[in-house]
């Protein structure tokens, strides 16, 4: 490994992070002068253009846009207002009901919808004003949204998990997705048990209970887009379609909900269709250069020698853990989740599994890391979401931020420590 491109690579990304270049012109940029100083400039620029290119030649890869579209269907169609119904019903009564409320919705509609930025904006905008009138602390309901809003990039289905899989080699996406489910639950839980505590210490009022008519109806207008969840996973679980034909399911599904919701007109898929593009888009230009970054990488031996320093410091798996997750904690608030995970996923996978982790296992881990990334600053895109959905500073909603920060990092640590929490339900599913 020759140190001087190490050097460029390493230097001329944060550079580029703090002149505030965009994440996947950084990255491309990055790949593109590190790789000029071991060839040409020529072959440089069709080499890195070939792999861009290459690189979104997948079948796998067509099932982002899918979703993303589907994401985009429901974030219009009203499945947030039923999904807030229906959770209020089932824990609006118990202390800190609204909170629960807040979790439980984020988790059903980031599961859904497949992203922590759309379950932050969505539920947060009606959660927020709901709960800053019975009285909760404006910043402590926006970290509460922040930091639950994550959970739905655990639950499947979801485009993380999908990245990767491409990123790994080919670690199974059922066996991934059905993975996600209990450490994505477990995260959820352990936020309700932070919002039981301080609702009690702050004597926060709860909702009335309802009855057993209002919580059939609730329960029914939501149960056809809780039956997606079903659907897509149930139908790749079951080896009816692939990931990506889910995809497309979950698309045809959305549009016979925004039928049967008639809340979607004609007028509306002309913007739906727009923001998918941009967002399609953008998420597969950072899979391209993220890719084209990986394989200059590969090309300067970058991430062997990573993997043999790593390995000459310890032969303790602990301690090698401990480091992979410091790395990872500290990537993720800088960089956002999709080219952290196609960068660094070949370099620490191979130390993973040397040491014993089962891929599954390891991407979890990965993941579950990343998301935490996305809650702190200074480049968190759900907390800058939460934050601007609620109209405060960052700084005001760090002080609530924090315990409900800390019990994600002990999930963390279980998840870490506990392999069946991750690997229990593939193993039941044969995956």
């Amino acid at each position: 490994m020759n140190y001087t491109e190490v050097l460029i690579l390493v230097i001329s990304f944060l550079v580029f992070l703090s002149l505030r270049v965009p994440i996947a012109y950084s990255i491309g940029l990055v790949a593109f002068f590190t790789l000029i100083t071991a060839m040409p400039f020529l072959p440089s620029v069709t080499t890195l253009a070939q792999r861009m290119a290459t690189s979104l030649d997948s079948f796998t890869l067509s099932a982002i846009p899918f979703f993303i579209l589907a994401g985009q269907i429901m974030n219009r169609g009203g499945i947030a207002v039923r999904l807030i119904n229906f959770a209020k019903a089932i824990v609006g009564p118990l202390p800190g009901g609204l909170a629960f409320v807040n979790i439980i919705s984020c988790m059903l509609f980031g599961a859904i919808s497949g992203s922590a930025v759309a379950a932050a904006s969505a539920i947060g905008g009606f959660m927020h004003p709901m709960m800053k009138k019975d009285g909760y602390d404006p910043a402590y309901s926006a970290a509460i949204n922040i930091t639950s809003a994550t959970t739905g990039l655990m639950i499947p289905p979801s485009n993380v998990l999908i990245v990767y899989s491409l990123a790994s080699g080919g670690v199974s996406i059922a066996a991934l997705f059905i993975a996600g489910y209990l450490p994505g639950i477990l995260i959820g839980v352990t936020l309700m048990i932070v919002a039981t505590i301080y609702a009690i210490i702050k004597k926060y009022p709860t909702e009335k209970l309802v009855g057993f008519t209002e919580f059939l109806k609730r329960f029914i207008a939501a149960f056809p887009s809780l039956l997606l969840l079903v659907v897509v996973i149930g139908g790749i679980v079951i080896g009816i379609f692939t990931a990506t034909e889910a995809s497309a399911i979950a698309v045809l599904y959305t549009l016979i909900l925004a039928a049967l919701y008639k809340e979607i007109t004609w007028k509306d898929f002309s913007p739906i269709f727009l923001e998918t593009v941009k967002t399609s888009s953008i998420v597969l230009l950072l899979i391209a250069t993220s890719i084209a970054m990986s394989w200059v990488m590969s090309y300067e031996n970058i991430p062997q020698e990573i993997s043999n320093t790593l390995l000459g410091i310890s032969d303790n798996p602990i301690v090698i853990l401990i480091i992979i997750n410091l790395i990872l904690l500290f990537v993720g608030i800088f960089m956002d989740m999709t080219p952290a995970i196609l960068i660094f996923t070949p370099i620490f996978l191979p130390i993973a599994t040397k040491i014993g982790l089962d891929p599954i296992h390891f991407g979890i881990i990965m993941i579950l890391n990343l998301c935490i990334g996305l809650c702190t600053p200074p480049v968190g895109s759900v907390l800058f979401v939460g934050c601007s959905v609620a109209e405060l500073s960052i700084q005001k909603v760090l002080k609530p931020l924090l315990p409900l920060f800390l019990v994600m990092i002990l999930v963390l640590l279980l998840i870490i420590y506990i392999p069946e929490l991750s690997l229990w339900l593939p193993r039941q599913f044969g995956l």
